[in-house]
């Protein structure tokens, strides 16, 4: 089963609820996570600082998963955090792997 790279690029005050939930679930093995900042022409979603500064401070998530369960987790986040200003892109995975 092929899998996929799920990317979710999360506002900070969603971080601790979004990590609670992916390791609730039984069907993520695990993930990566690391502080990021979006930069970009999205005014709405930031606050005056981060106008001022020019970038917004995000988490991404980093999730390897078989494209079923890629999907799953999707559309959990839909029911569960809808409207929590979540971004995400979903990508294959060309090849996988443990270097030993």
């Amino acid at each position: 089963m092929p899998h996929h790279l799920l990317h979710l690029i999360v506002p900070l005050q969603a971080e601790d609820a979004l990590v609670e939930w992916l390791l609730e679930r039984e069907d993520i093995p695990g993930f990566t996570s690391s502080a990021v900042s979006g930069h970009g022409s999205s005014e709405r979603s930031m606050t005056t600082a981060e106008q001022v500064a020019g970038r917004s401070r995000r988490v991404m998530f980093m999730l390897l998963l078989p494209e079923e369960t890629a999907e799953a987790v999707l559309a959990g986040l839909g029911e569960d955090f809808g409207g929590s200003g979540i971004h995400y892109w979903l990508v294959p995975a060309i090849a996988q792997g443990r270097l030993v």
